[in-house]
């Protein structure tokens, strides 16, 4: 695998899309029994996912079990005002959806609405890639570091967790960890978990 972060994007982006219709399927239901049975999932109340946009695997089995366990689901937000940062609003069943300036589908809700990240218990993250210290590879734009900077300066309590999600071959070797990345406490593939903390 190459190095160099930009390359090695376009390299495990181009891989996720070139998964046939039935391969994304497959990874997608193991993923969900994975998450759904993991401790921080299980013991997390409001729950923040996303919806899947590049080939991303796709996290609809997990939402439907959220709503299944009665869990409250968050879905992420470009900030309307910053433009570099995350919010969180609750998905609901009715909840209308609208894609944001990248396309991607965003609850369409009141600024009142909206949740930071230190409300909630459990955030699951997509990345490009990841290594065996918790290093993320995200897609460049430094949204999800940036909305979970805090959590840098503390060394306790450290709500909300983070868990990445992904397909088992976006686990690379050796991440170089710029100074504003947010590691991981772990992450779990369509194969198994990998834990940090």
């Amino acid at each position: 695998m190459p190095t160099d972060k930009n390359t090695l994007r376009q390299k495990l982006r181009a891989r996720r899309r070139a998964l046939s219709t039935e391969e994304q399927k497959e990874a997608a239901s193991r993923l969900a029994t994975n998450v759904t049975g993991s401790r921080l999932f299980l013991a997390s109340r409001r729950i923040a996912c996303y919806l899947p946009n590049d080939g991303e695997i796709d996290t609809h089995p997990i939402l439907a079990h959220i709503r299944l366990m009665q869990k409250d689901c968050y879905l992420p937000v470009l900030s309307r005002l910053s433009h570099d940062r995350l919010w969180f609003a609750r998905m609901e069943t009715d909840t209308k959806l609208h894609p944001n300036r990248f396309g991607i589908p965003e609850p369409v809700v009141p600024s009142r609405d909206l949740v930071r990240a230190q409300e909630l218990d459990l955030i699951l993250m997509p990345l490009v890639g990841f290594d065996d210290h918790g290093h993320r590879l995200g897609m460049g734009g430094g949204y999800y570091d940036r909305s979970l900077e805090f959590l840098r300066h503390r060394h306790h309590w450290r709500k909300p967790h983070l868990l990445g999600i992904a397909y088992d071959f976006q686990r690379v070797n050796g991440l170089t960890a710029d100074p504003w990345d947010i590691s991981l406490a772990s992450v779990i593939t369509d194969q198994a978990v990998y834990l940090f903390d």
